[in-house]
């Protein structure tokens, strides 16, 4: 399994254009999906070109959640490759749906219920405590992958359900963890929580925030693995 950070405001490869937002291609197994398009369709292609990324790999695009920054490269996106199915929270309006079948593109709404999308890829379903959001879970060898867009439902809460509908142990948690701004007293909650749900490795990024990253590099040491634009993730 591979991930491939596509858009991202954190920088980490040089040569790659930063932009608030977030976009990642994982390729597990047969599939190769594209999780979020970030806020723009011409910094999403051209960091998918120079990554050597060719957008006819893709079969299947999922949407965390409706904001613009996760978004809004999607319409750039399926000018170049419409042969894809979208997989959407059921909550995105009908006009958004329409949108992506007009482009020649199928969609796939996805409601509260973890579910299944791939062979080894499953969604946490659509989690609305606050921003409504889903997440995306891929089942490796060494345990759960699990990639957030923005964890608006919270990132302790995302590591749970994904942790309990499969019933196996979060080897990765990576993406937005909507960390920024934060106390200090919330950032040691959220950080021992995770470390007693036993999260191994953490790659956060976007809008964690800088603070809360740094803690995570300082908790996690050996096992903080940077996730900024440009990073690519083997799973063993």
């Amino acid at each position: 399994m591979r991930i491939s950070v596509t858009y991202n405001n954190v920088p980490h490869v040089a040569g790659l254009t930063t932009a608030w937002g977030f976009a990642a291609v994982v390729e597990a197994g047969p599939d190769t999906v594209l999780f979020d398009t970030g806020g723009d369709g011409p910094t999403l292609l051209t960091n998918l070109r120079r990554l050597a990324i060719d957008p006819a790999s893709i079969h299947a695009v999922v949407l965390s959640h409706i904001h613009g920054d996760h978004i809004g490269g999607l319409d750039g996106f399926l000018e170049r490759r419409s042969d894809v199915t979208v997989y959407m929270p059921a909550s995105f309006p009908a006009s958004r749906r329409d949108a992506v079948t007009r482009r020649g593109a199928r969609v796939q709404t996805v409601g509260r219920t973890a579910q299944r999308l791939f062979a080894n890829v499953h969604s946490t379903g659509e989690m609305n405590h606050g921003v409504t959001e889903q997440a995306l879970i891929v089942e490796t060898r060494v345990g759960l992958v699990v990639i957030t867009g923005c964890a608006h439902p919270g990132i302790v809460d995302v590591a749970k359900v994904a942790r309990t509908y499969l019933g196996k142990e979060i080897y990765l948690l990576m993406g937005g963890f909507h960390l920024a701004g934060r106390s200090d007293r919330d950032l040691r909650g959220t950080l021992h929580a995770l470390r007693t749900l036993g999260v191994r490795k953490v790659a956060p990024s976007h809008c964690t925030g800088n603070e809360a990253i740094t803690r995570f590099r300082e908790i996690w040491g050996p096992d903080f693995i940077e996730g900024g634009c440009g990073a690519v993730i083997e799973i063993p």
